[in-house]
């Protein structure tokens, strides 16, 4: 079986029905909010269909009857004036904060999303294309938010007593604008399959773009070192003429959507107006009423088209919320335990019991036994995709094992599967550094502070010297980002510092030295030496294998031998020899 999805089995390129409507949850934070944002919209709506029906009565009533709009009525035509003013302000002010207040929430639970998957979600998974989803995926939603909820509760309000007072006014006014919203209403979901596949083409060929981008900025050096710059400039033009011909057909179809709503309004026009005269001719309406029936007729279908019309666009969003949707609900690869346990103070050693792993294929452990007492030194050797990177992410609980188990060794005590230990705690016990350990945009000090925020300048200062990282450069240097203005000897020096900041009980460093001469590796291998901390190394230089207590050699999936430097090299035979050999 399985046991960890790739990245394409998670992603959701393809809009999913009900990610809108997944979303809704997002709200139920902000409910007084949400709820004082309703009335605004009720207000601003309703003030301007009570606006026009009375403004049309009065200039009605002027001309039937000759006579001068009452002081009552310019009071209230004003009174109506200045809170469409008001409302039309205090919505779009409560809409769009109740937005952003929710874009801000989202844009964390999908970083918590993407963190809680990882690596697995994150691995194979370009940076621009993430970004993509944790940013303007979750700013397009920002529409549906601001403009479309209250709006459609509003607008739902409004119609149903206007049409309440049309009926009672005059029942033929209803039979022409009930079908017309009808018709308004049902439109957007007419094309809804075809618009949501339009908003996906457009969505993803946003993503590839901004990932392109991202690796070009990246890369730029090694672009102009190979000259490949102008291919890479034509790739960029080619992915920003795919967006843009993605983004003019959802246009083109919202051109043409918005050309059939106002057909369907000419309509109602001419519907209401015709009955309207007849109403009158029949002596049924009062000429003074005709052009207010007509006013209200029409002002309610006013909010049921802009409906439509919000309705048209967020159904465009669907596959943008259809990826915010899957990042936030991403599951956990290593659930937190339900009764965590503590770990008791003093040395941690390390145990793989009959571990077993896979990331969705062949088997990469195969019942894997290891043991490191505490204390100790272990350096694990293999060839290239052997597993000893599995290994290290299972130490570190990046994933949990297919079967068995991996446990920390108190000096006296029973054994504590990493599965049992909170994850905070887990970080403190059991530090992992790899070959590639990414720095920050920052100075020296916040890089080497990211583990250990509260660590004092004496223990910052002293983890640098250990480690070399004070003959690099001041502490309030700024490194770059991703450290580029460092060497990568430099960057590797660093990453053990940060490490030896938390102070962990077990370390486990896969090739953290690779980037480092002999000398260096050696100086750092004095400085890191301290009785009490259990290492795991994973490396290649001999000389390092070397200056383990122990040697275990991963092969298949399996730990083929064991033993120090001396009893693996003395024998010809023994599979040390053969990596050493090829690794030479």
């Amino acid at each position: 079986m399985s046991t960890v999805a790739g990245p394409a089995a998670t992603d959701a390129d393809a809009p999913a029905r009900g990610a809108l409507r997944a979303l809704l949850p997002a709200l139920a934070a902000h409910r007084a909010m949400t709820a004082r944002t309703c009335a605004a919209a009720l207000l601003e709506q309703g003030s301007l269909v009570a606006l026009l029906t009375l403004a049309a009565h009065t200039v009605g009533t002027a001309v039937i009857e000759a006579r001068a709009p009452s002081a009552a009525a310019v009071t209230a035509l004003v009174a109506l004036v200045v809170l469409r003013a008001l409302m039309t302000w205090r919505e779009m002010d409560l809409s769009h904060d109740l937005a952003y207040r929710v874009l801000a929430a989202l844009r964390v639970r999908v970083f918590d999303g993407l963190a809680r998957s990882a690596p697995a979600r994150v691995a194979g998974r370009r940076s621009g294309d993430l970004a993509a989803t944790a940013m303007a995926d979750v700013e397009a939603l920002e529409f549906f938010y601001a403009h479309t909820t209250a709006q459609l509760l509003a607008a739902g309000t409004v119609f149903t007593g206007g049409s309440v007072v049309l009926a009672t006014v005059e029942p033929w006014l209803p039979a022409v604008v009930l079908p017309v919203a009808a018709l308004l209403a049902a439109a957007p979901f007419a094309d809804a399959r075809a618009r949501a596949a339009r908003g996906g083409r457009t969505r993803t060929a946003l993503a590839r773009l901004s990932a392109d981008t991202v690796e070009t900025v990246d890369g730029v050096r090694e672009l102009l070192a190979f000259g490949a710059l102008a291919e890479r400039r034509r790739t960029l033009a080619e992915r920003g003429r795919q967006v843009g011909d993605a983004q003019r057909a959802e246009a083109t179809r919202e051109a043409v959507a918005a050309a059939v709503r106002d057909l369907l309004i000419v309509a109602a026009v001419l519907g209401v107006v015709a009955a309207a005269a007849h109403s009158v001719t029949s002596g049924r309406l009062h000429g003074a009423w005709a052009p207010a029936a007509m006013a209200l007729a029409l002002s309610v279908l006013g909010p049921v088209a802009e409906s439509a019309r919000a309705l048209s666009q967020a159904v465009a969003l669907r596959a943008a919320a259809s990826r915010v949707d899957v990042a936030v609900k991403a599951p956990a690869l290593a659930p937190p335990p339900a009764a965590p346990r503590s770990l008791p103070p003093g040395p941690l050693g390390v145990r793989l019991h009959r571990v077993s792993f896979d990331y969705g294929g062949a088997p990469v452990l195969d019942g894997v036994e290891l043991t490191v007492p505490p204390g100790r030194t272990l350096a694990l050797v293999g060839a290239s995709g052997a597993g000893k990177s599995t290994c290290a992410h299972l130490l570190a609980r990046f994933w949990d094992p297919a079967a068995g188990a991996v446990q920390l060794l108190p000096a006296d005590g029973d054994p504590v599967d990493v599965r049992e230990v909170s994850d905070a705690e887990l970080r403190r016990a059991v530090t992992l550094v790899g070959q590639d350990a990414p720095l920050f945009h920052g100075t020296l000090a916040e890089n080497l502070r990211l583990a250990a925020p509260e660590a004092d300048d004496k223990a910052l200062a002293e983890a640098a010297r250990l480690c070399g990282v004070d003959r690099i450069a001041p502490m309030d240097t700024h490194v770059g980002e991703r450290g580029a203005t460092l060497s990568g000897g430099q960057r590797a020096r660093i990453a053990l510092a940060r490490a030896l900041l938390v102070r962990p009980r077990v370390l486990v460093l896969d090739e953290s030295t690779a980037h480092l001469d002999n000398t260096g590796d050696a100086q750092l291998a004095t400085a890191l030496a301290e009785e009490s901390r259990t290492t795991i190394v994973i490396a290649h230089r001999p000389a390092t294998i070397r200056r383990a207590d122990r040697i275990a050699v991963l092969e298949d999936g399996r730990i083929v031998e064991e033993g120090t430097w001396e009893d693996l090299t003395g024998r010809p035979e023994s599979a040390l020899n053969r990596i050493l050999t090829t690794t030479a």
